[in-house]
């Protein structure tokens, strides 16, 4: 491992991350509440970015891969780092929600309507 190997941030693009999420892991949504309101992944996790902290460990299920998400990918590469920084097995979605859509991924409103990524 090379010195700048160690501020790296892990990550996987949309199809690998929807692969990952099939098999088990969780995707968890940074993006604030206007944002999650206006379209999110179906099961997505979500927890806004700044209280990512505070809320993570209690929130997030034990022992399974979290796959970070937010619009573009920004908020999401700071709440992997929090989160490795903390034990969690988490990884970066590469071009956030979306590349999620682009990818084909669905987005949805409450009531499992489709929803637009905001």
């Amino acid at each position: 491992m090379g010195f700048f190997d160690r501020f790296r941030t892990p990550s996987v693009t949309a199809t690998e991350a929807m692969a990952l999420v099939s098999a088990g892991a969780t995707l968890l949504d940074v993006r604030e509440n206007s944002e999650w309101n206006a379209g999110r992944a179906p099961g997505a996790v979500h927890i806004p970015a700044g209280q990512l902290a505070a809320q993570a460990a209690r929130r997030l299920p034990k022992g399974r891969r979290v796959i970070v998400v937010c619009r573009s990918g920004h908020r999401a590469r700071a709440a992997t780092q929090t989160l490795t920084g903390q034990g969690i097995d988490a990884i970066l979605l590469k071009g956030g929600m979306r590349a999620w859509e682009a990818a084909g991924g669905r987005v949805v409103v409450k009531g499992n309507r489709p929803g637009m990524v905001a």
